[in-house]
C-alpha cells in the first residue's frame, strides 16, 4: 500500500511543479489530459485489481518523462542545454542530431515501460498464457500508439495553429507518425523479451505454457457453422 501512494504523491507533486509557468499552456492541458485519465483509473481500480511494485514502478517513470515533456513541449525540451552544462557540448553535436529527439525518446519509452504493466493486466485478467501472455501486450502497445497519432492528427486539425503544432510535434517530418509507431513498437518487443527471458529462467514450465497456448483447444469451426449450432440450441 505504501509503495504506490509513495510514487503517486510524487506524481501529483512533480506535476504541480511542472504545471507552473510551462512553455505552452494549452500544448499542457491537451497533454495532460490522458495522463489525468490514466492516474484516476489507477487510483479507482486499485481496490479490486493492485498491480505489481515493478508495474507502478514503470508507470511512474513514464509519466515522469511526460511531465518533462508537456511542461516544455515535447519538441522543445532543452536536453542539449542540460548536456552541455554537464560536458561542454550538446548531444546532438555527439550524435549527429538534427531535430529534438525528445518526443523519440517518450514513445520508445511507453513501449519498454508499459508493455509489463500491460501484461500483468492479460496474465491477471483474461488468463493470457504462453505466447498470448506477450503477443496481446504488444498488439495493445501498437494499437493504442496508432489510436495516439491519429488523436495527434485530429487535434491539430481542429485547434489553433500554435496548439496544434505544438502538440503534434513533428518538426517537419512527413514520416514522424510512423516512426513514432515503430519506437513504441520496438521498445515493446525489447521489454516483453527480457520478460520472458527472465520468465523461462524461474519457471521450467515456460516451454509446456508456450507450446500450449498455440495448440488448438476447439477444432470445430467458427462462423455459420457455429451461428447454426447457437440456433439450434435457442
Amino acid at each position: 500500500m505504501r509503495f504506490p501512494l509513495i510514487l503517486l504523491a510524487a506524481f501529483v507533486l512533480l506535476a504541480t511543479l511542472l504545471g507552473i509557468a510551462p512553455s505552452h499552456r494549452g500544448d499542457w492541458a491537451l497533454e495532460n489530459a490522458l495522463a489525468v485519465l490514466g492516474v484516476l483509473a489507477l487510483v479507482l481500480t486499485y481496490g479490486r485489481m493492485r498491480l505489481s511494485k515493478v508495474s507502478y514502478a514503470l508507470i511512474f517513470a513514464f509519466l515522469v518523462l511526460h511531465e518533462v515533456g508537456s511542461h516544455y513541449t515535447y519538441s522543445e525540451v532543452p536536453y542539449d542545454a542540460w548536456f552541455r552544462q554537464l560536458t561542454g557540448r550538446t548531444l546532438s553535436s555527439y550524435l549527429g542530431f538534427e531535430r529534438n529527439h525528445y518526443d523519440r525518446l517518450v514513445h520508445f519509452a511507453y513501449g519498454f515501460l508499459l508493455a509489463y504493466p500491460f501484461r500483468e493486466l492479460f496474465v491477471r485478467v483474461a488468463e493470457a498464457r504462453g505466447f498470448w501472455g506477450y503477443f496481446l501486450p504488444l498488439d495493445v502497445v501498437m494499437s493504442t500508439s496508432m489510436l495516439y497519432e491519429l488523436v495527434e492528427w485530429g487535434v491539430a486539425l481542429v485547434m489553433s495553429d500554435d496548439v496544434g503544432q505544438a502538440y503534434l510535434g513533428s518538426q517537419g517530418d512527413v514520416w514522424d507518425a510512423h516512426k513514432d509507431m515503430l519506437l513504441a513498437t520496438t521498445g515493446a518487443v525489447l521489454s516483453l523479451m527480457i520478460a520472458a527471458a527472465v520468465h523461462r529462467v524461474l519457471d521450467r514450465d515456460f516451454n509446456r505454457e508456450w507450446a500450449e497456448s498455440l495448440r488448438v483447444k476447439d477444432d470445430r469451426p467458427l462462423g455459420e457453422e457455429a451461428v447454426e449450432r447457437l440456433r439450434r440450441q435457442a
